[in-house]
């Protein structure tokens, strides 16, 4: 725990680092996990590895391979923290030093297919052993690092229960000796719809930040997207996989136009349709209409059409939001869940009112009350319906939520708004 809490510590004063270290983790950690075959021993490496990079590269710049010159120190603070502690013999023998390390992910990982350590990680991850959400808990623990707060956002629940998790994830990982081992094609199978849900959760913590200074990660989108069409390849007949892949392609292709000059937050009906990704969206509306041709649809193909709208509509008067309500009552009713209600009531605002709206919000204020969004779509209705002093309370809540830096800004200018019109 010293050297992840020294690891934020500098981070924290040079924070031009931070992206480059969440670039490499999840090849890094997953890498250093098949070696040492131990999650805990690999962060405790890879944090060992950021702290020599902290001290050095500010000094000398970043070296030309930044990967290999995390893994080898990593590597080798790996071996030296199995020496040191006698609790941790008995995982596999330390690797000789002279061992090349480039070839940790150079190397082919097995012989059917499943060749990237990422991806084996997750399915690792989503051992049997574990409950779904626990599952999903430790991937984005690992892959992404994000911290127990950012996770518990994630999943809407309080930090405390998310830490109680993931403790629990972790003793049931030890207890049951859970062997980190590629699996079987029919257990991979088996395993592939939470695999698929933590890589949706991985891109939205790169869309959207769930904290800090960064709002858009790109290198998590991107490896999100990476990933999913490496598990297309490996189950190219899944409807609901090509849905998934669609809908990345369609919120990415708006990577450009989120955040203006200044690094603030670009509304999607200001936004330069211009700078959209055109042969990005071109292939996610392929995607598209390929999976929809194949029968029913599932939530990922559903959300995959809902983004179509968005991104197919020459210019915001044209986004069909009477289809957009629709969509998202269909999606309701396969997966009832807080957030889906939310974004169906911004639908039914644009299409019924912000009374309407509201009234479709009510119900969902104690299972949101920690989700800074709810309150900042509450404060838009409110302002809508001119309820400035109410709507100011919803916005001032929201900011208390720990949002981004870009957020915050947002926020605070319709906290102003809210004042000068109250």
């Amino acid at each position: 725990m010293g050297r992840r809490r020294a690891w934020s510590a500098g981070v924290t004063r040079h924070a031009w680092l931070e992206a480059r270290f969440a670039d490499i983790r999840p090849q890094a950690l997953a890498a250093l996990t098949r070696q040492f075959r131990n999650v805990d021993l690999a962060e405790e490496a890879f944090a060992s590895a950021c702290i020599r990079a902290i001290q050095t590269w500010p000094k000398t710049g970043l070296p030309n391979d930044p990967l290999a010159w995390l893994l080898s120190v990593g590597r080798n603070a790996g071996i030296d923290i199995i020496r040191k502690n006698q609790r941790l013999s008995a995982l596999s023998p330390a690797p000789s030093p002279d061992e090349d390390m480039e070839g940790i992910y150079a190397e082919q990982l097995d012989n059917d297919g499943l060749r990237d350590d990422v991806l084996r990680l997750l399915f690792i991850c989503c051992h049997p052993a574990l409950s779904a959400q626990d599952q999903l808990a430790v991937a984005l623990k690992t892959i992404t690092g994000m911290s127990v707060a950012q996770i518990a956002g994630a999943f809407v629940v309080k930090p405390k229960t998310m830490e109680q998790r993931l403790t629990r994830a972790k003793r049931t990982i030890a207890d049951a000796a859970i062997p980190f081992e590629t699996p079987d094609s029919t257990e991979r199978s088996r395993r592939l719809k939470t695999v698929s849900l933590m890589l949706y959760l991985l891109f939205n913590e790169g869309w959207s930040a769930s904290s800090g200074e960064v709002q858009i990660k790109e290198p998590l989108c991107e490896e999100a997207i990476r990933l999913t069409r490496l598990l297309l390849n490996l189950f190219p007949g899944m409807g609901e996989l090509m849905g998934l892949l669609s809908l990345f392609l369609f919120q990415h292709s708006r990577r450009k136009a989120r955040l203006d000059v200044n690094g603030n937050l670009v509304p999607l009906d200001d936004q330069d349709r211009k700078l959209w990704d055109r042969p990005m969206i071109a292939e996610a509306k392929a995607l598209l209409e390929k999976t929809l041709r194949r029968g029913p649809s599932g939530p990922l193909q559903v959300q995959a059409a809902i983004a179509s709208i968005h991104s197919l509509a020459p210019n915001p008067n044209d986004t069909d939001w009477r289809e957009l309500a629709r969509l998202y009552a269909f999606l309701y009713a396969m997966e009832p869940t807080p957030i889906i209600r939310l974004n169906q009531a911004v639908a039914i605002e644009k299409t019924k009112g912000p009374e309407a709206a509201l009234a479709m919000l009510e119900p969902l204020a104690t299972e949101l009350e920690s989700y800074r969004w709810y309150h900042a779509a509450r404060a838009a209705f409110l302002f809508d319906l001119e309820r400035f002093s109410e709507a100011l309370h919803a916005y001032e809540t929201a900011l208390s939520l720990h949002p981004t830096e870009a957020e915050q800004r947002l926020l605070l200018e319709k906290i102003d708004s809210c004042k000068k019109n109250s």
